[in-house]
């Protein structure tokens, strides 16, 4: 290839100016020709300029070290498409015409993968060509393999564990809405229930008052038998009304000024006849002169109702249970450091809540099952019959109070279950 110097390609461009097609018949002597060639050296990328034939006019420095480096010198002149773009110019000016705005080329050269971005000016019947070289990938050693392997291995972890993410995260929304549609059908069913329940247990008091005839002692035996069991279904609904609540978000709480030795008074007379045919005892220990304070008057008696139910089905005739209340002092903060010693005599912390406890001489329940039972739909005892709810609904009450409740027992030592609702419980 004979390679023109620097000096003639500039003197071609200035000719191939002078000669393009629509040019003004007057000489372009305004023209810097060396200016437009340091314009063209500023180009941070190999530009080469040529005719529709191929022939190259103009290339700026780094498209002349690209073309030396790459392409060995002849006794003809280089041809861009013969030589470098390795094509028919037919076919490129066809792509052109037919609206093409720029057309990209790969370029296998001596040093290495280029790609040529081409583009036409229509004017001069020019074609420009930008080249940009394509850096090569390292061939990568043994440690550079092994590097690009577990970046691989990686890749595709996180790729799993994106997947695992997406399908987990479905199936937690598939559950939630089955969990949404079981509190609905909880709450539509415990609703249709409760008006019958309650026609049939006014029934059964008034059939059971003589109000409405005599009954023989066989007769009050089986009506109130019918009637624990009608009271056993509504206690039932009202409990599925208050978990559907609770699922939802609707539990509000009517706290009002009210009197916990009343309460739990109420509760334990509710109690007596039940205690009473399974020769169970039932003692209360109610601390005297117990301050009023504010709480849900009904949802209380439904938490100590709840225990006392259950310690009534885990104990045997002839044991015990004890219902207890008294002032309390729960200090919530643990001071990280020692309190400083007094000379004087150290006060005694001033009452702040009530400490209720259910004590029972039953079967006792083992460690293990101390945080279990207060989930939903869990029974130590399968064998024993209600639903599961009656702790949780306990726990979830208290804790709408701002309180708290645990259980201390062993098995075959009985069961103690406590809890705490505070004074300032707004």
């Amino acid at each position: 290839m004979d390679l023109k110097t620097r000096p003639e390609a500039v003197v071609r461009l200035e000719d191939s100016l002078e000669k393009a097609p629509g040019a003004d018949e007057k000489p372009n002597s305004g023209i810097d020709f060396h200016v437009t060639a340091s314009l063209l050296d500023a180009v941070d990328r190999p530009l080469i300029v040529a005719e529709r034939g191929g022939k190259i006019l103009c290339s700026n420095l780094h498209a002349q070290d690209f073309l030396h480096s790459n392409f060995p010198p002849t006794e003809s002149p280089l041809n861009l498409f013969r030589d470098v773009l390795k094509m028919e110019s037919r076919s490129l000016m066809h792509q052109f015409e037919g609206g093409e705005q720029e057309v990209d080329l790969p370029l296998e050269t001596q040093t290495g993968k280029a790609r040529a971005r081409i583009r036409w000016l229509p004017e001069p019947d020019w074609v420009v060509v930008f080249v940009e070289r394509i850096a090569a990938e390292p061939i990568p050693d043994e440690a550079g393999a092994n590097a690009v392997e577990m970046r691989h291995t990686v890749q595709e972890l996180m790729q799993e564990r994106e997947i695992t993410y997406r399908n987990l995260l479905a199936a937690y929304l598939r559950l939630q809405e089955v969990n949404r549609q079981k509190t609905v059908f909880l709450a539509s069913a415990a609703h249709e229930l409760k008006t019958p329940l309650a026609v049939m247990k006014g029934y059964y008091d008034l059939l059971l008052s003589g109000s409405l005839g005599k009954l023989t002692e066989r007769q009050r035996d089986m009506l109130q038998e019918s009637k624990e069991s009608c009271d056993r279904l509504v206690r039932l609904v009202a409990m599925f009304l208050n978990y559907s609540a609770l699922e939802s978000g609707k539990l509000v709480l009517q706290l009002r000024a009210n009197d916990i030795q009343d309460c739990i008074a109420d509760v334990a007379c509710r109690w007596d006849d039940a205690f009473q045919r399974a020769g169970v005892r039932l003692e209360r220990q109610v601390e005297a002169r117990l301050p009023n304070f504010k709480f849900d008057y009904q949802k209380v008696q439904q938490c100590v109702a709840n225990l006392i139910d259950n310690a009534l089905k885990h104990t045997a005739a002839g044991g015990c249970v004890t219902i207890k209340a008294s002032a309390h002092f729960w200090e919530r903060r643990v001071a990280s450091a020692a309190p400083v010693r007094e000379r004087r005599a150290p006060r005694e912390p001033k009452t702040n809540s009530i400490l209720i406890a259910v004590t029972d001489s039953g079967t006792g329940i083992a460690s293990e099952y101390h945080q279990e039972i207060f989930e939903e739909f869990v029974r130590v005892d399968p064998s024993t019959s209600g639903m599961g709810l009656g702790l949780a609904i306990t726990k979830r009450l208290i804790q709408a109070h701002r309180g708290k409740i645990w259980v201390e027992s062993e098995p075959g030592q009985g069961s103690c279950f406590s809890f705490i609702l505070p004074m300032n419980a707004e």
